[in-house]
């Protein structure tokens, strides 16, 4: 294929970048025409035309413009690329809400011993024994995590698990002749619960959050009756604080009839110290690729395991991994089943990881693992109080919520400026905007993994960006310069689906 377009003057390709060059061309700009990434030896087989071997109705009636490079610039290309991308390996994602922390290494080599990874998901049960046995082990281990009696391993991620656990509620009560529509979520839920709900075939109640950011519980009362099917709630919160007052909230829902599920996102905070099932929870989704190791954030799969209380073990997902009463392993369909939620057993190489980890720290590191990530999150937030207030001035979780409102107001730089200006600090940007609760919020998780030192490095970085905006107001919306990306308008991003680009 010929390539005609992005050549330097006088019809010569752009030169290779030298090492260490800000400016990484695109492949068009490295291209020559007649260069390519591949040869084939003379074969002796007689050239045919095309037409002979596809009907002439499906071939193009000009050549297709493509990049022509050799390998060796080809994979330099794509190497120096790849030396760009910032990972959990490289630095730090403060991330709130999302547990973006550091993975070990030992969980990913047992995933891929050859055991594992060689098996097909269509293998008999007879030939996978193995593999049956290390996803009821890692079953039974997450019924003791987190207090329930029973899981589906089948969800690929969090958001599945939330519909899951949203159809779960709905064949319980169908089962009970209730005709159940609505849901209650408080005001600062995480965004993916409102759509669960929805496309449970429920409507949402929102609760209000009180003055100290807890969920109303005067106004769960007031909003519960026969036509409520449960209340969806994450403890911690998603400000970062634990609901001291969730027993009274399952009694309340309990009392109507209704269930209450647990949004798992922030289940690192209370490893071994607390488990939902023990505050009253029947149904919990958890983000394990979040919790316990796995790559997230790298671009890789999730899996989200739901847990029930025994009222909804009937209805679980199958088939399930099972122990037969022979000794052996093999698979069980629950009498109510409401069906597959994923192929075979879900994300499985994600649940292998996720018992490796498990395994590894046993039940006293799990606690050691919430109990540094709540010692984190309030050293930061007691770090940074002086320039970025707490929403809430109180011991939080595992994630402290800030906000850049004082800062706006006297400088004009908002949250986003300062997640932006952050980059440029060598740190991965904060969540901004959320909970919308919180003025111009900034939500900091540092999670177990960070050392004192980089949560240090994290908090002078912040404090320079907020003596910036002082000292040269409408600076920080001009971030990041520095970074291989400049300033990106999301907004625009997203509303634009087709990108123009900026010759800059």
């Amino acid at each position: 294929m010929k390539s005609t377009i992005n050549q330097a003057p006088g019809g010569k390709a752009s030169s290779a970048p030298l090492m260490g060059s800000a400016a990484e061309p695109t492949l068009f700009e490295l291209s020559v025409p007649g260069r390519s990434a591949y040869q084939l030896r003379t074969t002796g087989v007689p050239e045919m035309p095309l037409e002979s071997l596809i009907p002439a109705s499906l071939l193009r009636e000009s050549d297709v413009d493509i990049a022509e490079v050799s390998e060796r610039d080809l994979v330099a290309h794509f190497t120096r690329l790849s030396h760009r991308q910032f990972s959990v390996d490289l630095g730090f994602y403060p991330l709130g809400s999302c547990t973006m922390k550091y993975n070990p290494k030992f969980c990913d080599e047992v995933a891929n011993m050859v055991g594992l990874v060689d098996v097909h998901p269509a293998t008999p049960a007879s030939l996978s024994q193995g593999w049956i046995e290390l996803l009821v082990e890692l079953e039974a281990d997450l019924c003791e995590i987190t207090g329930m009696a029973a899981v589906t391993l089948q969800p690929a991620a969090g958001a599945a698990g939330e519909l899951t656990g949203l159809l779960l509620m709905s064949a319980y009560h169908r089962a009970r002749g209730d005709r159940r529509k609505r849901i209650l979520i408080p005001d600062s839920a995480h965004g993916t619960n409102p759509a669960s709900v929805t496309l449970g075939g429920y409507e949402v109640t929102t609760i209000p959050s009180d003055e100290r950011g807890l969920v109303d519980v005067a106004a769960v009362k007031a909003a519960l009756d026969t036509d409520v099917a449960g209340i969806m709630l994450t403890n911690p919160n998603t400000v970062g604080l634990f609901e001291e007052e969730i027993a009274e909230i399952a009694a309340a829902v309990h009392d109507v009839g209704g269930l209450l599920y647990y949004d798992g996102a922030n289940l690192n905070a209370i490893l071994g110290v607390v488990r939902p099932g023990d505050m009253g929870f029947d149904i919990m989704h958890m983000n394990v690729h979040k919790t316990f190791a796995t790559p997230h954030g790298g671009g890789g799969p999730g899996a989200g395991p739901v847990a029930v209380s025994q009222r909804l073990v009937e209805y679980l997902p199958g088939p399930k991994p099972v122990r037969l009463e022979d000794g052996n392993y093999g698979y069980e369909t629950p009498p109510h089943s409401i069906g597959r939620m994923h192929s075979w057993h879900g994300n499985a190489m994600v649940l292998a990881r996720t018992l490796a980890y498990i395994k590894v720290h046993g039940g006293d590191g799990l606690r050691r693992v919430a109990e540094r990530a709540v010692l984190n999150a309030n050293w930061l937030r007691k770090r940074i109080e002086g320039d970025y207030p707490p929403a809430y001035d109180r011991v939080c979780m595992h994630e402290v919520v800030v906000s850049a409102g004082a800062i706006k107001r006297e400088t004009g730089a908002k949250a986003l400026d300062i997640a932006k200006a952050l980059l440029e600090e060598g740190f991965h940007a904060p969540t901004v905007y959320f909970p919308l609760i919180v003025d111009e919020a900034l939500m900091f998780e540092p999670t177990e993994t960070e050392s004192l030192q980089t949560l240090e490095a994290l908090a002078q970085s912040l404090e320079k960006i907020a003596a910036k905006a002082i000292s040269d107001p409408g600076s920080l919306a001009l971030a990041p310069q520095s970074t291989p990306v400049r300033r990106v308008d999301e907004a625009r991003a997203a509303r634009q689906l087709i990108p123009t680009f900026d010759a800059r």
